[in-house]
């Protein structure tokens, strides 16, 4: 396994477990893969994304290789413009849904997909063996800003209708999309009520987007608005509220576009994909619908493999990242919240969301070390002894979190007593184990 890169690229707090040295190593060590590579950069609104930013890009100048940077722009644009551009890779500086001491680098490939784990180990591999190239044949690096109105165009023409008339509220969480967002949905003739929009990078992701959404509620209900679209720092995650201020998460993003879909015949393979952490009630209600919902791994690049795989067109994270494979290459909220607005013009989004779900227990513990807790015997025993006791009527999932020194312990079953006491059990283990 790679060292550096986690789920989601690599991700640490500014200066510890992410440094200007290596950021500098990452864009350098692109440069074995091409001579003279161009590679698009963009980044979200963090304070620490221009040193990030500066440091990356002296390495791959370093190695011979050209920097387009597209200034502060959503994850998904940078996945875009590497496509649209022909550029070799695609480099994001964000920590997603992560607090402000945080940043991250991820990378695209040159068809826009991330970047696949082998290839991560291959990058890590030349960090320490720089590329130096000769002073005639030196990199250069410039900045081009126009990449966002390109991405505007693209997201206006992938909105099925326009939106004339239609209230909406946007948290664009102090992040990468708080221009974006807002240009979009005016374009298309949608009454926005904006919050977030602050691009100082002082308050991104603070109690404000798709983590903390009480702000949304209060907004939609204060402005009378058919709905309230939430993003992330980087905004590749959407999470909802309807009319009545009620959360409409990830998975019932899922649950809604795959049964829109079917019902206009658009749904091909006739399945949808999900991950260990999709709702058992999505599950079953899109059976019910005779739509199959496949799961993957957690974090949406495998999301997206599984979709390529088996040729399902939408897939998606409870946490909000939902993806069209017909019309993107990742994750991508502004456009998510665009596809669920054009359906918003003839329903409400209470009605389109309505579906059981079963109850869920979703427990973070901060860990030293991730991969000795998992690796404790002590500990599957304990989740052994859960799963007999929640039988085939549950589940119970434990991980670490790619992106931050946290395992997850996740219970899953109708009876929420039940939920709650399997996923506590397994919590006093772990607590039990970092104790040792």
């Amino acid at each position: 396994m790679a060292n550096y890169f986690g789920t989601d690229g690599i991700r640490g707090v500014v200066n510890e477990g992410l440094t200007s040295e290596i950021a500098y190593k990452c864009g350098n060590a692109l440069c074995n893969f091409k001579k003279r590579p161009i590679i698009i950069v963009g980044r979200d609104t963090r304070r620490s994304g221009d040193m990030i930013k500066l440091s990356l890009s002296a390495g791959i100048t370093t190695g011979g290789g050209n920097v387009i940077d597209m200034g502060i722009i959503p994850t998904a644009a940078v996945a875009y413009l590497t496509k649209f551009y022909k550029a070799d890779f695609g480099v994001v500086i964000s920590a997603s849904h992560n607090p402000k001491e945080f940043n991250g680098i991820k990378i695209f490939g040159s068809d826009g997909f991330k970047i696949n784990e082998e290839l991560e180990e291959k990058i890590e591999s030349y960090f320490n063996i720089p590329v130096l190239a000769k002073p005639e044949k030196l990199g250069s690096y410039k900045m081009d800003e126009s990449g966002s109105l390109i991405y505007e165009n693209y997201l206006i023409h992938t909105t099925p209708k326009r939106l004339d008339g239609l209230k909406v509220v946007l948290d664009c969480a102090n992040g990468a999309g708080s221009i974006v967002a807002v240009n979009v949905f005016k374009h298309l003739g949608a009454k926005a009520v904006c919050i977030n929009i602050d691009t100082s990078g002082d308050k991104i992701n603070e109690n404000c987007g798709s983590l903390h959404i009480e702000g949304l509620k209060n907004a939609v209900i204060e402005n009378n608005a058919v709905a309230g679209f939430a993003y992330d720092g980087d905004s590749d995650r959407l999470i909802c509220c309807d009319e009545l201020g009620n959360v409409v998460d990830g998975d019932k993003l899922i649950y809604i576009f795959a049964n829109e879909y079917a019902k206009a015949g658009l749904l091909l393979q006739n399945s949808v994909v999900g991950t260990s952490h999709t709702n058992m009630g999505i599950e079953k209600a899109l059976k019910n619908r005779q739509i199959n919902m496949l799961r993957s791994d957690i974090g949406d690049k495998y999301v997206m493999e599984l979709m390529l795989k088996t040729g399902s067109i939408i897939g998606g994270e409870q946490s909000g990242h939902i993806i069209f494979s017909k019309i993107a290459t990742t994750g991508d909220g502004i456009l998510s919240s665009l596809q669920l607005a054009s359906m918003l013009v003839e329903n409400k989004l209470s009605v389109l969301a309505e579906v059981k779900l079963f109850p869920q227990t979703n427990i973070n513990v901060k860990v030293k070390d991730k991969l000795r807790v998992l690796g404790s015997e002590h500990l599957a025993e304990a989740i052994e002894q859960q799963r007999l006791k929640l039988g085939t009527k549950g589940r119970i999932v434990v991980r670490a979190s790619g992106t931050e020194p946290i395992v997850r312990v996740f219970s899953e079953t109708e009876d929420k007593d039940l939920c709650d006491i399997t996923a506590k059990a397994v919590e006093k283990v772990i607590k039990e184990i970092e104790e040792l």
